[in-house]
């Protein structure tokens, strides 16, 4: 089947945002975080020998991933993208590259990745998987350092506050360019990379990415986050739902503006998708009960669908392994209509 194709006539997808910051559930030391619970190790400004201790109770024993990937199936969805490592730095896979991950690190110890690969299959699920390929608060040569990356765009210092020392290239080599490549060759066949947050990743280093990806996965698709005009589709902004679909004539074509994820690019094969929440965070938040409604829900993908653009709709499971009630009631309800 080709992709391309296959992208266009998706239309709904699940998206996944889980790792340790599920263990805090928005809270730390007493203090909330901001409304994206996933942040919170830099929103609070959590030292890495702390947060490194959440691995000592990362144990989702009612994980299950066939009965995340049938959910995503009954309600209507084509295919599924995880967090195989958020901006966290931490890999729900088994990374020979860095041990920070769920098998070496904690006492879960199973390949969460690999087994929501053998799902997706058993199931007949497109799989795709996130990967933050710029920002990483567990290395101190992480992204996000440059002077003139948006504020709200953080590296990590509060443990390695001189940025003057610090280079994304060394963390580049070391780290996400040989975990891209774990990714692509251990877990079968991936519908798309879903990449984020290109704020210091330069254009030799993007592209490296796209070639790698196409390298080992041809038919995988890549989407505009990479950064520096290497992608196949475009990642609208997180919860962007436009007014209409604007002309080529009005779309900007200039360098600049394909460095940055959201907001309308020229996609070379017609290809749009917006990200979005059933609440308001992404990973699990124990206090955001902000939930919209299955009749939102299915207002939201009427629209998107309508101007050819995917809906990629996100659940965040809690520490045990749960997708919390309400977004199963939700999505089922609206299911049931579709």
């Amino acid at each position: 089947m080709d992709m391309r194709q296959w992208f266009k006539e998706a239309q709904y997808g699940m998206m996944v945002h889980w790792g340790l910051y599920s263990l805090l559930g928005g809270e730390w030391n007493g203090n909330k975080s901001d409304f994206q619970s996933e942040w919170i190790q830099a929103s609070l400004r959590i030292p890495r020998t702390d947060y490194d201790r959440l691995t000592q109770a990362f144990n989702p024993v009612f994980f299950n991933a066939d009965e995340w990937v049938r959910l995503a199936r009954d309600c209507g969805m084509k295919y599924f993208v995880i967090t195989s490592k958020h901006h966290d730095g931490f890999a729900l896979f088994h990374s020979k590259v860095d041990p920070f991950n769920v098998v070496d690190a904690t006492p879960f110890g199973r390949d969460i990745i690999g087994e929501l690969s053998e799902a997706c299959y058993k199931y007949d699920m497109k799989f795709g998987l996130y990967y933050s390929q710029d920002l990483d608060w567990h290395e101190q040569h992480g992204g996000g350092y440059l002077p003139d990356s948006p504020s709200w765009c953080r590296c990590n210092d509060w443990d390695y506050p001189d940025s003057s020392t610090k280079n994304f290239e060394i963390c580049f080599r070391n780290k996400i360019r040989p975990q891209v490549e774990e990714i692509l060759r251990g877990y079968g066949d991936l519908c798309l990379i879903w990449f984020d947050v290109p704020v210091t990743i330069n254009e030799t280093q993007s592209r490296e990415l796209f070639d790698l990806v196409k390298k080992y996965q041809p038919d995988c698709l890549i989407n505009s986050r990479l950064g520096n005009g290497a992608y196949d589709y475009v990642s609208l902004g997180d919860n962007e739902i436009p007014d209409s679909f604007p002309s080529d004539q009005e779309l900007d074509l200039s360098a600049s503006s394909l460095n940055e994820g959201g907001g309308f690019k020229p996609s070379p094969y017609g290809l749009y998708e917006t990200p979005a929440t059933i609440n308001n965070s992404w990973g699990y938040c124990a206090w955001d009960h902000d939930w919209k409604s299955a009749d939102k829900i299915l207002s939201i993908k009427q629209k998107l669908n309508g101007m050819g653009i995917n809906y990629l709709l996100n659940v965040g499971p809690d520490h045990l392994g749960r997708i919390p009630g309400e977004s199963q009631k939700i999505l089922r309800e609206a299911a049931e209509r579709l």
